[in-house]
Parts: structure tokens; C-alpha cells; sequence
């Protein structure tokens, strides 16, 4: 009851521009009542809304715990964690939306890089953000573990300037997970 009132409390409160109007709202598929996973990879599931803030830097990160993509030569299934790391610039990922594009990878034969770096291209073609990178840590396969890094900065000189330091400066577990906390 308490958490009900302060609820209404909070929205008799907030401002009219704080919250999403149903225009900015209309054309997401959230709330459908059955969603639809796709089995093969599918960038068209991805959506984008408006940034409120623009002219803002601040990060936003996705863990997305269950990767799962398959081998191409095998066709056994790679497991991992992928670490989505960005600025936004004027549109930001809807997070429903990633989660089912991430899935659309399971019956996907690529490569571990290949995958992470689909990933890093197909967010920059949706969102055009300041900063991104995305990292895959791969569950050890045949005693070798894969921790692929891919970026991309606009052209706008300090976003240029920390592509370049987190590329000289990566190392695995170094903008993801400890790798004392892995292994």
C-alpha cells in the first residue's frame, strides 16, 4: 500500500517534460503481448529512442550474461558474457529490443570477433553514439578463452581521444570483468 501511494505521490509530482509522451511511445513494440524471437540473425529488431540529454556525456552499459552464438565450423555453441559500453549522441538503445537482437546470434555461425564486432557496427548504424565499444567474454572452448574488443568514436576530438586510449590500454577484464572474478 505504502509503495502504491508514494508511486501516485511521485507522479502528481513530476513534471510533464520529465516523463515519455505516447507519441515518443507509439511505435515501440514493448508490451506486446507475445513476443517474437527471431532464430536467425536480425539487426531489423533493434530500436532507438530520442536522448534527452545530447549535449550530456555519460555512459551507459549492458551486460547481457547468456550470450550464445555457434561455431562455424562446428556448429557446437559459444557461450558469453557481452559488455556493451557507450555515449550516446541524439538516440539511445531500447533495451527490449537488444535483448531480443542479441538472441537472434543463437543459431548464428560466426566467429567470436565477428560477432562482437557485428554487434559494435550494427549499434553505430542505429544510434550514431560518441563513444562505443562492445566486448565478448567467451567461455573457454578446447582450453582457450576469447576476449574480443571492438570501438568506434565519432569525430569529435575527445571521443577520438578515448577510442584511442581504451584500444592502446585494452587488456581482458580491463572495461568488463575482473579476471579474478572469472576464472
Amino acid at each position: 500500500m505504502f509503495a502504491f501511494s508514494f508511486r501516485l505521490l511521485y507522479l502528481k509530482h513530476m513534471k510533464k517534460s520529465d516523463s515519455r509522451n505516447e507519441k515518443e511511445l507509439k511505435n515501440f513494440k514493448l508490451g506486446e503481448e507475445q513476443t517474437k524471437y527471431a532464430q536467425t540473425y536480425n539487426p531489423a529488431v533493434l530500436e532507438a529512442f530520442d536522448n534527452k540529454n545530447p549535449k550530456d556525456i555519460a555512459w551507459t552499459t549492458f551486460i547481457c550474461t547468456e550470450f550464445t552464438s555457434l561455431c562455424p565450423k562446428t556448429g557446437q555453441p559459444d557461450f558469453a558474457k557481452v559488455f556493451i559500453n557507450y555515449i550516446a549522441n541524439k538516440k539511445m538503445v531500447e533495451s527490449k529490443s537488444l535483448k531480443l537482437y542479441l538472441f537472434s546470434f543463437r543459431n548464428h555461425g560466426d566467429f567470436h570477433e565477428d560477432c562482437i564486432q557485428t554487434i559494435c557496427n550494427d549499434l553505430v548504424k542505429l544510434m550514431k553514439p560518441k563513444y562505443i565499444e562492445v566486448i565478448g567474454e567467451f567461455t573457454p572452448r578446447g582450453g582457450i578463452a576469447i576476449f574480443p574488443f571492438a570501438s568506434y568514436a565519432n569525430s569529435d576530438k575527445r571521443f577520438q581521444n578515448i577510442y584511442d586510449q581504451r584500444l592502446v590500454n585494452y587488456a581482458p577484464g580491463k572495461y568488463s570483468t575482473e579476471l579474478s572474478r572469472v576464472y
